[in-house]
């Protein structure tokens, strides 16, 4: 088998993908399909990173909407990704693969807090690092969580592993007419207004220069199909 084309990546999964077709909760099945991946990455030895999010149980702005307070709706969100960062690490410690959960909100009870030197030495033992709990403030995504984590990494690239197979132009299940793009500029998603991340995540992807690859995760062999560089979805840089 040809080598890795990148040796230390992120991949931000988000909380409904972790769902299956349930939307809500956690599906092992799917779980399980996705470590193994990962597990075929880590043994190519491909450092990895994992940003996971929280919408299969909790999303702050949108189940909190104007019931309750925003920071307060957001830090229930914060802890709703601690359950997935602690569920997929459980899988992946069933299938043999070394992890430790860092979290942005500290819980030592149940997971390190985040220290981005400690989090590097542990990638470079060949250890899958799961970071929870976004950016540990209100107000900014799991999405922003990724880039920021993957910044401080020095990741080689996001992989952003979604419920659709790239960047159209429109609304594909919407508009027919959609069209799929192979690469597009951070510049052109910020003035199209295109749901890749949201804006302030896309910025700080494009101010860090580190490039987003979105695929479909219907498909958990598309993760290592992307880190051998395979073109698959979109490659937004």
């Amino acid at each position: 088998m040809s080598e890795p084309r990148y040796k230390r990546v992120l991949l931000k999964i988000s909380g409904e993908a972790l769902a299956g077709e349930a939307s809500r909760g956690l599906d092992f099945n799917v779980i399980g399909e996705v470590c193994d991946v990962i597990k075929r990455c880590v043994e190519l030895g491909v450092q990895v990173g994992i940003v996971v999010g929280g919408g299969n149980f909790w999303r702050g702005l949108k189940d909190g909407g104007d019931r309750m307070v925003r920071v307060r709706a957001d830090h229930m969100g914060m802890l709703a990704t601690s359950i997935n960062a602690l569920a997929v690490a459980d899988v992946l410690e069933q299938k043999g693969v070394e992890v430790r959960v860092q979290t942005a909100i500290e819980m030592k009870s149940v997971a390190e807090p985040y220290i981005r030197q400690r989090a590097i030495r542990h990638l470079e033992k060949g250890r899958v690092v799961i970071f929870g709990c976004g950016t540990g403030n209100p107000f900014f995504s799991t999405d922003t969580a990724a880039v920021l984590r993957a910044a401080e990494i020095d990741a080689d690239v996001i992989l952003l592993a979604k419920n659709i197979d790239g960047v159209y132009s429109a609304d594909p299940k919407k508009d027919p007419n959609a069209v799929k793009y192979d690469t597009i500029s951070y510049d052109e998603v910020l003035a199209q207004h295109l749901q890749v991340m949201d804006s302030t995540a896309t910025s700080l992807s494009m101010d860090n220069k580190i490039p987003v690859l979105l695929f479909a995760l219907k498909d958990p062999e598309n993760i290592l199909r992307v880190v051998m560089g395979e073109k698959i979805g979109t490659v937004v840089g």
